[in-house]
């Protein structure tokens, strides 16, 4: 069985991969060797490699221990973390080429897409579905072509669905709702009139659930969506500003779109904005006596949190900074930031900004505070975090953000007979001040630590998961150990390698997770060391 406790010996900063030896593996604290390890039960020196193991017990053969270090520089792409760059549904001719070759204060280059993990985008009901049962991501070039790029730049995708038109040059909701008698009301946009349906309306309603049907049918596949905000009522989509035919329908309304979401999206996370005002009449205010109690039943049902004003310091303030410590490590936390610093006067904030980089500072000391999964690289925006002055903030959340997981020590045998059962201890350090929300139930636990054979061409003779293994309780300065026992079983005698990941149990036990280790990679393994199978 799977055990864990804190280890407290580190791996010395900027070390690559230190090895070391122990006379039978599984256990800790054994005697540093050399860089390219050692394996010797008792022995003196010796070539690298395994030793001849224990006479009558071959299972027990010499251990090889290795130490990774941390790499905090490696801008890792993965799931509910990093960075959100977001996309158009009707996206400029330039949108791709203004984020290639973005020049960096020490002269080099980069792609912003490459820094990112999430193409995110806000679009309409009207783009999505322009007549019923039709759809956007099968008819409109645009939109398709954009999503079709994000993928080919390795981009996973997330969206938020929003059928409020006010604020809007276009209706949100597309037109043949309102005509199949939906109820709703107009209002104007400078000199446009625009049309948004009441959220309590039966037609609306019916409509929109088969719409969230299609939609689930077609992106509620985690190897290409990493989540949905699954809501998009209100202004803007947040959640605010509501209008109901009849007011008492607000949590019916709130409970009703949750669930429809959560009935058609079963493996891809759900997002909701923590606003203090969800479902309400109101866009601020005093924080609305409803609001926690309903954040906190979509949360409990799975939600993830994430806010969309973030260094605002009026509107992400003492109610929105105790949702976020509330939920802290129970789901991760999205952050978009609030301010649009070429249309808003950011000197009205209480902190005293001035320019670009100290909105910047603003969102990122926020984000700190709240632990977020993710960061945003808005439109608009994006290009700032690229600065000489806040560039800095940026390479800092790369290597302090989100969750950066790293096996810190792994022991396993040098030898072992064919079939036998063997000791794997293996030590995993998260460097990153958020967490991999395993404990999330559209995930289910299914990323777990595991070891696996290589051959020499790079391809898995066996997987072994720890399935005691829970990623999602690996903390900031809390290393876990687990000391497990696989069976060799069905692995034929020959020569290989040890590698660790962390495996995705729902995709045949590949690797999962990229990994913020120093150190020699095959087919997204970590290798550990050679292994003969006698």
């Amino acid at each position: 069985m799977s055990k864990s406790h804190d280890i407290t010996r580190r791996t010395a900063l900027g070390l690559g991969i230190v090895a070391t030896a122990s006379a039978a593996s599984g256990v800790l604290g054994s005697t540093p060797a050399s860089a390219h390890g050692r394996a010797h039960p008792g022995a003196g020196a010796g070539p690298a490699g395994p030793g001849p193991g224990h006479p009558g017990r071959p299972h027990l053969a010499a251990a090889v221990e290795r130490e990774f270090a941390a790499d905090t520089t490696t801008v890792l792409r993965n799931p509910l973390n990093g960075w959100a760059l977001y996309g158009s549904s009707a996206p400029p001719a330039n949108y791709w080429t203004q984020y290639d070759d973005v020049p960096l204060p020490d002269g080099t280059t980069v792609t912003v897409s490459d820094h990112a993990s999430v193409m995110y985008m806000r679009v309409s009901w009207t783009i999505l579905e322009p007549s019923e049962g039709v759809y956007g991501w099968d008819t409109n070039a645009a939109f398709a072509g954009i999503l079709a790029e994000a993928r080919r730049r390795g981009l996973r995708l997330a969206f938020r669905v929003v059928v409020d038109s006010r604020d809007k040059s276009s209706d949100f909701t597309p037109a043949w709702v309102r005509a199949a008698g939906a109820a709703g009301y107009e209002t104007q946009t400078g000199s446009k009139t625009v049309w948004s349906p009441y959220p309590d309306d039966p037609v609306f309603q019916a409509k929109y659930a088969a719409f969230v049907a299609a939609f689930g049918k077609q992106y509620d596949d985690p190897a290409t969506t990493d989540f949905i905000d699954g809501y998009g009522l209100g202004k803007w989509g947040e959640g605010h500003s509501m209008l109901y035919q009849d007011a008492a329908n607000r949590e019916p309304v709130f409970d009703w779109i949750i669930d429809l979401y959560q009935e058609h999206f079963t493996r891809v996370p759900l997002a909701l904005n923590y606003h203090r005002m969800i479902g309400g009449p109101k866009d601020w205010g005093t924080p609305d006596p409803e609001s926690e109690r309903m954040l906190d039943g979509a949360y409990e049902k799975g939600y993830v949190l994430r806010h969309d004003a973030f260094g605002m310091t009026t509107y992400y303030a003492d109610w929105e900074k105790s949702m976020a410590a509330k939920w802290r490590y129970r789901r991760p936390i999205i952050m978009e930031g609030g301010w649009v610093t070429a249309q808003h006067d950011v000197t009205q904030d209480p902190r005293g900004y001035v320019t670009t980089a100290d909105v910047r500072q603003g969102e990122f000391d926020d984000s700190v505070e709240a632990h977020v999964n993710m960061m945003d690289l808005r439109n608009g925006e994006a290009l700032s975090w690229f600065a000489a002055q806040t560039f800095p903030l940026t390479q800092r959340f790369d290597a302090e953000g989100g969750y950066r997981l790293h096996p810190s020590r792994v022991v396993v045998p040098g030898s072992a007979s064919a079939g036998a059962t063997v000791d794997v201890t293996h030590e995993w350090t998260n460097t990153g001040w958020g967490y991999l929300p395993d404990n999330l139930p559209v995930w289910n636990g299914k990323y777990k630590a595991a070891v696996a054979l290589l051959r020499a061409d790079g391809s898995v003779a066996g997987t072994f998961v720890d399935t005691a293994s829970d990623p999602s309780t690996w903390l900031k300065g809390s290393p876990t150990s687990y000391a497990f026992r696989p069976s060799l079983a069905g692995v034929a005698a020959g020569a290989y390698r040890w590698g660790i990941a962390i495996v995705d149990t729902t995709a045949g036990n590949a690797p999962g997770i990229e990994l913020g280790a120093r150190g020699t990679q095959q087919a997204g393994w970590l290798v550990v060391g050679d292994v003969t199978i006698a």
